[in-house]
């Protein structure tokens, strides 16, 4: 007889190879076709409400390695709060203005469009990125509402967007004035501090004198009866380009400087000042001897005027430079003096307007391009960077130089074009951070820390940054010169330079218009539509928004506008890169304070940078790249998603091809397992079959007791975003818990039991609800296998994604039954250590031709006993004895078995043999075949 054919042996149709790049397409597009989106609503309304509110990727190019993270993190996050019992929306948003898309227009159509041009082909060109990077987004399996996003180029984003600009401007937030901004000269606009970035440089570093203009005022500061030689006061300075704007010099008025004679004349004279502790460096860097002949604190020199050092050069740069004391000059370098070009620096800006120099004084000749105006002396016409040198032989030419040399230094760049930028002063409006609003209530920084103080971190250590970030900024430039950009729709007057008295009346007018026709709506309006016969007094102001306002307000435009019906403010949760502390996370945190006074998140979560294998930064020209659409493709979206949750976010992720071969492993363990399940209760109905959770084997017990803990703990790390010990989690329960243990023992009761027998509907009682819970806890993780199994448990059912996570049965003596059955395992890994060194030595081949005893002291000894005959199947021998060890140590003696081995269990048993009709089996397959079944109830 084929005693194969008489065994309970598994079978499902769920695949052991998951085939995962070829079959994930289909179920991407299975969910489009269900509109699965839209059912997860229906069946989620009415739970109490979690938002997390999607950080806007911008719609310029193929979505890479970053983006997936990002995007499955939150797909994660969203799946768990639904599965948990929340009402979770996803809506995914799109960045869609700014100079990204801007300069790509300008690569294929060349500079020189009309504006209205250039609207119209920068909005066809967004929307045709955002249907790539759609495609990209959906095919890893990420669920949202695709069908209707939000994009900031909206016709009613922007209008909203306009009318929350109008909003904090009539609260009192917004100002007009002359600044030093980031200016790039690529972009011929001013840069929002988050797309400024830092790389090495080099440049001429130059020791400069400002010969003296007032001897006696000197003599009078150093407390010398009269002062009859010349001499310089020197600055050092890594920007040659700023000296035609010089307009100041600074001190530290705590500071010690010392007038110094040098040994022999120089160009300048014979005398110069510098910080008394610079003195020593100063003079041997120079190549000079001299002697301190009087000092004095800096404050004492506060005033006091010296002459512009190109003065000699063209009587253009003859004016003085007076002394105004400031805190943030250092003596690290240099020589404790500071040239300040109030144009080209903030500090230099600030003080000089805090000394009385008023915004008309201000010398700014550096234009747009960044080339000096035609009328500046000498240099008209240059490139800053072309004037450097030029610059410093006019300066040597004067007799003003003292020394020049190369200097590499971190230098402001960029981070779009990675080319050097500057300060710039020019006229923007700004959001000021400590101006008094209106309505009280404190200033955009007291109001922003507040803010950071009632958010919480994930990880923990985002607080400091954002705080320290919102401490320190200046005000906010809100304006660009662009064209591609919702505009700062005001009327300015022509002479004056005022805001129309009605502005925040004609905002919303404007708005009215933009929310029909969108942007181009203003580009064409003429003012007498709304001004009349006002119009020949005010001009459209031509600024843009800055595109950080754009995705800033989005928890206006779209939480409370767009998509209020499926949003709730503030949202839960923001989660992006950590570079978005000073992003959009920070963006969003000024807007909404100003708006509303309150942050627009109760959460901040943060992930690293991906890097390779080796811990470097992607990049083609090492040709490290991970693609994640080549990911999928090869290897399929769920390894990117096992990835991603098995990988700690909170710092850089490692990815590689090695690293991803590990993940395919751990995927193929948990597929192994899951199919093993599968097959094991594919003829079980729990309706009607399944087995009271107190009748249970104890075995079968444990292991609900076990998954009930299991998903307790996986629960809980959800909840708190810790995604890769939950994954761990999952996979050890796999691996560990279930393939090594518990499945281990529980085949032969799968297996050799009557079909229908209390021992195997118990076992299948347990299975499934373990297929149950592993199911809906591996959902948020592995999705498209989950559904594909869920497909198998619950023929007909539209998505695992409508149900809950399981209850599983509460076991009453559920410590009490951990406690014992993890004392056994631990005992079963020393018989399994025993039986592989006497199988290793030759003495058997499987673990069942084993018969062993067990020498235990107590309790173990009692432990053992209390499974009686069962304890064998536990250990997976053919025979288990238990004794009182002699000595008090556990020892465990492995011999062959002397019977036969039974052809249907693969058992070696006395009773094979017992029954004559059926002389290849054992006794309790005899009892299992006719239907009677083997006395178990424990394992």
């Amino acid at each position: 007889m084929d005693y194969k054919k008489t065994l309970n042996l598994p079978d499902t149709p769920f695949p052991m190879r998951g085939d995962l790049a070829k079959r994930e397409p289909g179920w991407v597009k299975s969910w489009e076709e269900k509109h699965l989106y839209q059912v997860i609503r229906q069946a989620s309304a009415g739970r109490p409400r979690f938002v997390l509110h999607d950080g806007p990727p911008y719609a310029n190019g193929d979505i890479h390695i970053g983006h997936a993270v990002n995007k499955i993190l939150k797909d994660i996050i969203v799946k768990a709060r639904t599965l948990a019992g929340f009402d979770a929306p996803y809506v995914p948003g799109w960045d869609c203005h700014g100079m990204p898309i801007e300069i790509q227009i300008e690569k294929q159509y060349g500079k020189g469009l009309p504006v209205s041009e250039v609207q119209a082909k920068a909005r066809a060109y967004a929307a045709a990125q955002v249907e790539r990077q759609k495609a990209d987004f959906k095919r890893l399996g990420v669920l949202g509402d695709w069908d209707d996003p939000y994009l900031t180029m909206n016709f009613r984003n922007e209008a909203d967007e306009l009318r929350a600009l109008g909003k904090i401007l009539e609260k009192g937030f917004v100002f007009r004035g002359l600044k030093p901004v980031n200016w790039c000269f690529d972009c011929g606009s001013a840069l929002a501090e988050a797309e400024v970035e830092y790389a090495d440089r080099t440049d001429p570093a130059i020791d400069v004198a400002f010969a003296f203009a007032d001897k006696p005022a000197l003599a009078r500061a150093f407390g010398l009866p009269a002062i009859d030689e010349d001499g310089a006061i020197v600055i050092w300075t890594t920007t040659p380009w700023t000296i035609p704007s010089n307009q100041a010099l600074n001190l530290h008025p705590e500071f010690d400087y010392a007038l110094v004679r040098v040994a022999a004349p120089q160009p300048w004279g014979t005398l110069l000042i510098v910080a008394r502790d610079r003195v020593e460096a100063c003079l041997q860097s120079w190549g000079l001897q001299g002697e301190v002949v009087a000092s004095c604190k800096g404050a004492a020199l506060a005033g006091i005027a010296f002459r512009h050092p190109l003065a000699r050069a063209d009587a253009g740069y003859d004016r003085l430079s007076p002394v105004y004391p400031a805190d943030y000059v250092t003596l690290d370098t240099g020589t404790g003096v500071v040239h300040a070009a109030p144009a080209y620096g903030v500090e230099d800006f600030a003080i000089c307007k805090a000394n009385g120099l008023s915004d008309d004084a201000i010398l700014s000749p550096v234009l747009g391009d960044g080339r000096y105006a035609a009328s500046l002396p000498l240099f008209g016409g240059l490139s800053i960077w072309d004037a450097n040198p030029k610059i410093v032989d006019a300066l040597a030419a004067a007799g003003s130089l003292l020394k020049a040399e190369k200097h590499r230094h971190s230098y402001m760049h960029c981070w779009r074009h990675k080319t050097p930028i500057i300060y710039r002063a020019t006229s923007q409006w700004f959001a000021g951070m400590d101006v008094q609003p209106r309505e009280g209530g404190g200033t955009l920084r007291e109001r922003a820390l507040a803010g950071v103080e009632a958010t919480r971190f994930f990880p923990a250590w985002g607080k400091a940054r954002l705080h320290a970030m919102i401490a320190n900024r200046p005000d906010w430039t809100l304006s660009r010169q662009r064209q591609w950009g919702v505009p700062m729709a005001f009327f300015v007057h022509k002479e004056t330079g005022a805001l129309h008295p009605r502005t925040v009346e004609l905002i919303e007018q404007v708005a009215q218009r933009i929310e029909a026709g969108g942007i181009e709506a203003w580009q064409a309006l003429d003012p007498r539509e709304l001004l009349g016969i006002e119009a020949d007094h005010y001009e459209k102001n031509r600024d843009t928004l800055d595109v950080w306002f754009d995705s800033g307000t989005t928890h206006q435009t779209v939480l409370r506008g767009s998509h209020a019906s499926q949003s709730a403010w503030p949202a839960d949760l923001y989660l992006e890169g950590s570079d978005q502390h000073r992003g959009w996370f920070h963006s969003s945190l000024l807007t909404s304070c100003m708006l509303n006074g309150t942050p627009p998140y109760k959460g901040l979560l943060t992930h690293g940078f991906v890097v390779d294998g080796q811990g470097r930064k992607m990049s083609k020209s090492l040709g490290n790249t991970i693609v994640p659409q080549k990911v999928s493709d090869t290897l399929g979206a769920e390894i990117l998603r096992l990835w991603v949750a098995s990988t700690d976010y909170s710092g850089e992720l490692s990815i590689s091809d090695e690293i991803l071969k590990r993940v395919v492993e751990s995927y193929r363990r948990i597929r192994n397992t899951l199919r093993f399940l599968l097959a094991n209760v594919s003829d079980f109905d729990a309706a009607t079959q399944a087995v009271a959770p107190e009748a249970l084997f104890e075995i079968d017990r444990y292991a609900l007791a076990m998954t009930a803990q299991m998903q307790e703990e996986v629960q809980a790390l959800y909840d708190r975003y810790e995604f890769h010990p939950a994954a761990a989690r999952l996979q050890t329960f796999c691996s560990e818990d279930l393939g090594a243990f518990y499945l281990d023992i529980l085949k032969d009761r799968l297996y050799t039991t009557a079909p229908a027998s209390k021992a195997r509907r118990s076992a299948q009682t347990a299975l499934w609800h373990v297929t149950q819970t592993l199911l809906r806890l591996m959902a948020p993780i592995l999705s498209f296998t989950a559904e594909e199994a869920w497909a198998l448990v619950r023929p007909g059912a539209a998505t695992i994604f409508t149900e809950l996570f399981h209850q599983v049965p509460v076991q009453a003596d559920a410590a009490e039954l951990i406690a014992k059955w993890d004392r056994l395992r631990q005992l079963r890994a020393e018989v399994t250590r025993r039986l592989e060194e006497v199988r290793a030595a030759g003495g058997i081949g499987s673990s069942l031709q084993a018969e062993i005893d067990i020498h235990a002291p107590e309790p173990d000894l009692s432990l053992l006993r209390s499974l009686g005959d069962d304890l064998r199947f536990v250990f997976i021998v053919s025979r288990c004895g238990v004794l009182p060890a002699a000595d008090g140590a556990l020892r465990v003696d492995v011999a062959p078995s002397a019977h036969a081995k039974c052809e249907r269990c693969w058992h070696w048993r006395a009773d094979v043999g017992i029954d004559p009709a059926q002389p290849q089996i054992c006794g309790r397959c005899v009892a299992n075949l006719s239907g009677v079944g083997e006395p178990r109830e424990a394992a």
